[in-house]
């Protein structure tokens, strides 16, 4: 532009000159000008196709139907999809920016261009749109693919079999990759319909009368049978071989004119040999191999780099598998993979660069070399924690990306036993929590950024987002001007959108042990534990030692540790009676196996405090109820007679130190929200005497998720000392931020609502519920995404909670002598002890006697009962029933009612 000019004058002058370029262009396809010289006038005109030349084009459209100049003027709709097509097609300039231009143009034209007007334009457009989507950078993936689907689904309804039978055998292998590349609904129903679609288009192009689409739609086919979860694996598996030997009879025919198709197939032959199940397991790596050194001997790597270097991975992986001769196959496939990296460099093809790398670290591991897989493990993670949410982002369903997510999570796993290897402790805890860090942030960027960035940031990183989604498809396609450049300013991009999140967030990727270790008591130690995927590492973190003390088990210890998880949750979840009876017996093996009285002795005695931070499924058994060798729990033993407590991960722990709250005095409660649950009312009667004047509560019908929001209550939560919850808790195992606390009305409380409260004013947050500490238990990445680890991330330092579905009545006398305890010391000392108050309530609740609850049930609950029952004389039988049954268990059981850890162990303090 020329001097002098304003940045609107500029802005004015630039949207004048891309009107006329639209002109000149439309101009030239109305006077018939072959494409090749509209592409090189494209190609002039780079300047004018940027991020806001799809705007102009469908404001340009509005204008014109406003005027009436396109509704008799087909041929300029035409024209439209011609320009479309060819910037489709275009192979210069920002790809993002030309598929957007060519979606809006397909969408100018439409409305003139109907079904009815012109069927076969209309069906010709609709694919032409669907192809768009399918290739779009910006905007959602699976909403692009969604929107590919509708596009072929509309154009079978014109391209039939009958009228159309070439076109609709495209259409449907089209729509067939769709589905195979679904990433909504259900991937067993999406591979199905994938399936169903390539063999009907199967039934016209044929090998005699259309070979290439025959071929293509062959090697389709093998890739949804290879993926396929319906019907047995080893045949799906033997249906993908012969669909790929078939496409590579047609291929083969004419080697040159199908060099890259038959790169890709036999790749993928090489796939379906690898994981083979019929026959012997040498035979089919030799077949494997031999496929993939067909397709090198075609592949040049100057010519396909990207196919080469995915056929020097693939062929690395098939070497590593290889049975014999182990150590000569270490090396082939060390060779193979250092290859690879040629092309998959961390500029140009990050995630793949990330892939490489970690199976790269395995290999080196596998060979002993630890060094060199302590480097290529390294690299690996810093890719992943640079890209963030990239590295998942838009695979195919949650199940898929949860298997991504534990993928990743095995890097870790990995890089913490080479860690051991060379005797790095240190970095050893670090990399085991950076990968438990790595899966909240992961899951929260995901799948709840509206709800923890206000609008602005969520717009600036949409739009970071797509800036790296741009950059990095022009750097995989090699379109890049200054692909240095370019791969500079995407490490930037990617740097700044980081430390935009890192700085809305409280945690991130940067844990450092020794500025943790001196955050620890003089008097506390730490129990980590960390499953790895041969045997349980058990970190003993406390401040007078130097570093970290590690006690590694046997193999036998996980896999009895594996074992023992399997029977009690299925005895938890299908035989509730057996597993309470059981549970005793369960833990004195759990603490066997898991070597709890060595351990012990490696904390020093002047400790007096224990903190555990358990890993995977140990986060849902009570720990505190493990019996030692004499006789005693360990929450009785010397290292907790000041407490013993709970927390996620050392850097949540972390997070909690830094909350401080001194003052005590201001109470939130929501009360029985479902009306079903009698003595969780008594629990808020007795705890709200505590707070004298001070106290919220949201009753039964009140405690709806409306009620909860409006104003007076909103900031009566957010500057309250004190939540209690007295109600039902739901742990979605599918979606964990879909796990909840239930209010009344039918109303829920999600953990993706509960990160992003503002808790910070809060000291203690009391979930008087069932099943309100519980994590996934299948999962190895979402282990410690919880109730408790929503609330703390909130602000709060503290979160007593349940580990299953607790007696109602036990849970009322704990949590009465929960607070009574908390207020005694605060009377006394003035000072308020948490962990110490729920221990000490504990004990005293399994120690207690059938007279001495009796007592108590009569004298102080029953009285507060009846009052309810008063209140809602409905429901005055069902009460009733409820306030008889307790009194006979606490007869029943003598002489201590509430001795079995069912009774008292539930709960547990999760924080500092």
């Amino acid at each position: 532009m020329g001097k002098g000019f304003s940045k609107s004058q500029e802005a004015k002058l630039h949207h004048k000159a891309c009107l006329a370029f639209l002109d000149k262009v439309l101009h030239k396809i109305l006077q018939g000008k072959d494409d090749a010289q509209v592409m090189l006038f494209l190609e002039a005109n780079l300047d004018k196709l940027d991020h806001n030349f799809a705007k102009l084009l469908r404001s340009w459209g509005i204008s014109k139907r406003t005027q009436g100049q396109l509704r008799q003027a087909e041929n300029m709709a035409r024209a439209i999809n011609i320009f479309s097509n060819l910037i489709q097609e275009l192979r210069f300039g920002s790809r993002a920016n030309n598929l957007e231009i060519a979606i809006r143009g397909y969408k100018v034209a439409a409305p003139f261009l109907t079904r009815n007007v012109s069927p076969q334009t209309w069906a010709e457009t609709q694919n032409n749109m669907g192809n768009a989507y399918c290739n779009r950078i910006y905007g959602e993936q699976p909403e692009n693919l969604e929107q590919a689907l509708c596009c072929y689904k509309a154009a079978l309804q014109v391209y039939t079999k009958k009228k159309f039978p070439q076109y609709w055998a495209w259409t449907l292998n089209l729509l067939g990759t769709v589905y195979h590349d679904r990433l909504r609904d259900n991937q067993e129903k999406n591979l199905e319909k994938a399936i169903c679609c390539y063999k009907a288009a199967l039934q016209v192009d044929t090998e005699n009368n259309f070979p290439q689409g025959w071929a293509d739609i062959n090697n389709n086919l093998g890739n949804a049978y290879c993926q396929r979860i319906q019907g047995n694996k080893k045949d799906n598996l033997e249906r993908s071989i012969g669909c790929y030997e078939s496409a590579l009879q047609t291929y083969n025919q004419d080697p040159e004119k199908y060099t890259k198709e038959c790169i890709i197939t036999q790749n993928n032959l090489g796939k379906a040999y690898s994981n083979r199940i019929r026959g012997k397991i040498e035979k089919n790596i030799d077949l494997a191999i031999m496929s993939y050194q067909t397709a090198l001997n075609i592949c040049l790597i100057e010519v396909f780099p990207e196919e080469w270097a995915t056929l020097q991975h693939d062929l690395g992986n098939t070497y590593r598998r290889r049975p014999n001769k182990k150590i000569e196959n270490w090396e082939l496939a060390i060779r193979c993979y250092l290859d690879a990296l040629k092309v998959r460099t961390l500029s140009n093809f990050p995630k793949y660069h990330a892939v490489t790398q970690f199976n790269l670290g395995i290999t080196y591991q596998d060979a002993q070399q630890f060094d060199n897989s302590y480097s290529a493990f390294a690299a690996a993670i810093e890719t992943v924690e640079s890209l963030r949410s990239e590295i998942i982002y838009g695979s195919r369903n949650g199940e898929d990306r949860q298997r991504l997510a534990e993928q990743w999570n095995k890097l870790y796993q990995h890089m913490v036993e080479v860690c051991l290897e060379l005797g790095y402790y240190n970095q050893a805890i670090e990399y085991a929590e950076r990968s438990k860090t790595r899966n909240l942030v992961e899951l929260i960027l995901t799948r709840d950024t509206n709800t923890i960035f206000p609008s602005e940031i969520v717009n600036q990183l949409k739009q970071l987002r797509k800036e790296i989604s741009s950059g990095q498809y022009q750097l995989q396609n090699a379109t890049a001007d200054n692909p240095t450049a370019l791969a500079q300013h995407l490490q930037q991009l990617r740097k700044q959108r980081n430390q935009l999140q890192d700085s809305y967030m409280p945690i991130g990727y940067g844990f450092n042990f020794e500025k943790f270790q001196e955050t620890v008591d003089d008097r506390t130690a730490i129990i980590e534990w960390y499953i790895t995927g041969t045997e349980i590492l058990t970190f003993i973190i406390t401040r007078q030692s130097p570093g970290i003390k590690v006690w590694p088990s046997t193999p036998a210890d996980l896999q009895a540790l594996i074992a023992w998880n399997d029977e009690y949750l299925q005895d938890l979840k299908q035989n509730r009676p057996h597993w309470q009876k059981q549970l005793p017996n369960r833990l004195k093996t759990l603490a066997e196996i898991l070597h709890l009285d060595e351990i012990l002795t490696l904390i020093p005695e002047t400790c007096n405090q224990l903190i555990l931070i358990p890993h995977r499924f140990l986060h849902l058994f009570p720990l505190h109820a493990l019996p030692l060798a004499d006789g005693t729990y360990l929450l009785d033993c010397d290292r907790c007679r000041a407490g013993l407590r709970y927390a996620p991960s050392c850097q949540l722990l972390q997070l909690t130190q830094k909350q401080k709250s001194s003052d005590f005095s201001r109470l939130f409660a929501i009360q029985d929200p479902e009306q079903n649950l009698l003595f969780a009312n008594s629990v808020v009667e007795t705890i709200r005497h505590y707070f004298p004047g001070n106290a919220q509560i949201l009753v039964r019908e009140e405690a709806s998720k409306e009620t909860l929001h409006n104003a007076t209550n909103a900031e009566f939560l957010r500057l309250a000392h004190c939540l209690l919850f007295s109600g039902h808790g739901v742990f979605n195992y599918e979606s964990p931020l879909q796990s909840c606390l239930k209010l009344a009305n039918d109303t829920r409380l999600t953990l993706g609502e509960i990160f992003s409260m503002n808790l910070s004013q809060c000291s203690l947050v009391t979930l008087s519920a069932c099943e309100t500490g519980l994590a996934d238990p299948t999962s190895i990445s979402d282990e410690y995404i919880s109730l408790p680890s929503g609330f703390l991330f909130a602000g709060t330092p503290r979160v007593v909670c349940s580990l299953w579905e607790v007696s109602s009545i036990s849970t009322t006398l704990l949590i009465r002598e929960f607070y009574k305890n908390l207020f005694d010391n605060f009377r006394n000392h003035q000072s308020l002890d948490f962990v110490l108050a729920l221990n000490k309530a504990q004990k005293w609740l399994r120690e207690l006697t059938n007279k001495q609850c009796e007592a108590i049930v009569r004298d102080e609950i029953e009285p507060q009962v009846q009052e309810i029952i008063k209140q809602l004389p409905g429901k005055r039988r069902r009460y009733q029933a409820s306030l008889d049954a307790a009194f006979k268990g606490i007869r029943d059981r003598q002489p201590h009612p509430f001795a079995s850890p069912y009774y008292w162990a539930a709960f547990t303090v999760t924080g500092s």
